[in-house]
């Protein structure tokens, strides 16, 4: 099973080069380093190894918080790496999750997790109860007289809610909006998009398209990848996304790229389901004569 190690540091003024000789002593056989806030989910180099991860890799790292700095993150990226029959291994924490020891620690981690959650909701029940056995009226005063500073502050609040939710997804899409578009149909985008994610984490067009509008807005994103996409030639579409996929990880083998076309349940050029190597070579090739790649 091959170990990919994956390190990071928070500044251009600290080095990688500690964690990157752990990651080779635990005989990683790739390492890739990024320099990026931990609380930052948005990585593209992060983003470029879970796409790179395939069914029985494992992701490895020197300590937990050089992947996550929640747990939310990190469960949210062992699910993925667990999607696709991968494994999570932390050097210095007790978490592998190829050992039914890893795997335990884990369960523990996401009960807790649940746990926090279950007694937020309990506290807030318990103070609602309290106040309204004391004859208040909960909720907000400005809200019930609709009070327009009141209203103000509820949407900022929601909107604020809304970007931190989109921050927990960010790597999930904004590398694929930020390099396929205007070039490539939405319609296309979201196939790639949802090809290695979990059913349950698939984007509908409307959702992404709210996404990518709220991120422009917020300048994370160049308005240029609201603009309407160019008319493309039949013949060029699927050399146009097996050129997104090879972008998305240059280092993808041409197997891999068969079975994510399938799970897009993407046609081959001859109307088959099922696609060979030879075929995606071939597609590669067309789209470096168009320039694509």
């Amino acid at each position: 099973m091959p170990l990919i190690g994956y390190a990071r540091v928070s500044t251009e003024d600290q080095t990688p080069l500690p964690q990157s000789e752990a990651l080779l002593l635990a005989c990683c056989a790739e390492i890739f380093e990024e320099h990026a806030s931990g609380g930052n989910r948005a990585r593209p180099v992060l983003a470029r190894v879970l796409e790179r991860i395939s069914k029985g890799d494992t992701l490895v790292v020197v300590r937990i918080d050089r992947l996550a700095r929640s747990l939310s993150h990190l469960l949210e990226v062992i699910e993925r790496l667990e999607a696709k029959g991968a494994f999570f291994r932390s050097l210095r924490d007790p978490i592998d999750t190829a050992s039914p020891q890893g795997k335990f620690t884990l369960q523990v981690l996401g009960a807790a997790a649940e746990f926090e959650r279950a007694l937020i909701r309990e506290r807030t029940k318990a103070g609602l109860a309290s106040a309204r056995a004391k004859g208040r009226i909960g909720g907000n005063p400005g809200l019930r007289t609709k009070d327009p500073a009141a209203l103000r502050k509820v949407r900022l609040a929601r909107q604020d809610g809304y970007m931190e939710r989109l921050n927990e997804t960010a790597q999930d899409w904004v590398p694929h909006v930020r390099r396929l578009r205007p070039d490539m149909a939405w319609e296309d985008v979201l196939r790639i998009i949802n090809a290695p994610l979990p059913h349950d984490r698939h984007w509908t067009q409307s959702r992404l398209l709210r996404a990518v509008k709220a991120y422009v807005g917020d300048g994370f994103l160049p308005a240029e990848v609201l603009g309407r996409a160019g008319r493309r030639e039949t013949d060029d579409r699927l050399p146009a996304i097996v050129a997104a996929i090879k972008g998305a990880d240059p280092e993808i083998t041409l197997q891999a790229i068969c079975d994510r076309l399938e799970s897009m349940r993407e046609r081959t050029p001859r109307g088959r389901t099922s696609w060979q190597p030879s075929s995606v070579r071939m597609l590669l090739e067309r789209a470096e004569k168009l320039g694509l790649l």
